[in-house]
């Protein structure tokens, strides 16, 4: 995985490769996709809820430039795949998982987890300096400008017409100002579907 997908992508910083090393990902899906859980390709995990691709992940990291220092909150910790990745690279981590069976999956779990629909987010955490959602969001709530420090920053899927790429965010005043990186396949989050509006 990490020669094959992570280098070859751009995806060279030592201490983030490191991380990706050092998590068995057969640990953190079903024992039937164990042989399968390094394929470059998000894995379905039912109910609507997929396990991102390595390099999806690998890219919101990389993009989000962890720091030692950082207090940290990942929204859609999954089966805990990813919080495993990032616990070690930050000063403190909460993960907000609202599927309790996907976090049954893996025996042991980094970081402080929190039962609670993905987009509020754990406003009592706040304010962060850095939030990774692992997914694709239509709709950011403007809650998440709340929970972000003022020099925070947040690293997410975003959906443009059925494409999705990763973005990163800066808190501006009370908003989130995002900046589209790059094109790359992910999973939708529906907990971040943007409201229907009329269509002809």
């Amino acid at each position: 995985m990490i020669d094959s997908q992570l280098r070859v992508s751009g995806i060279n910083d030592p201490i983030i490769l490191a991380a990706f090393d050092a998590v068995p990902r057969e640990n953190y899906v079903a024992g039937d996709q164990r042989a399968i859980a390094y394929v470059d390709r998000s894995l379905p995990l039912g109910e609507g809820r997929s396990l991102s691709a390595p390099l999806s992940q690998a890219r919101l990291v990389s993009e989000a430039m962890p720091k030692p220092t950082d207090k940290t909150l990942l929204v859609g910790g999954g089966t805990g795949y990813l919080a495993a990745v990032l616990a070690p690279l930050v000063a403190s981590l909460d993960v907000v998982e609202d599927d309790s069976r996907l976090a049954g999956v893996a025996g042991t779990k980094a970081g402080s987890w929190h039962n609670c629909p993905l987009n509020d987010g754990w406003k009592r955490g706040g304010p962060y300096d850095l939030i990774i959602i692992d997914g694709a969001v239509e709709d950011l709530p403007k809650s998440f400008a709340q929970q972000l420090a003022d020099d925070g920053r947040i690293v997410t899927g975003t959906v443009d017409r059925g494409v999705t790429r990763v973005a990163v965010g800066r808190r501006s005043g009370k908003a989130i100002a995002m900046r589209p990186v790059a094109d790359i396949a992910m999973p939708v989050l529906t907990a971040f579907a943007a409201a229907k509006g009329w269509s002809f």
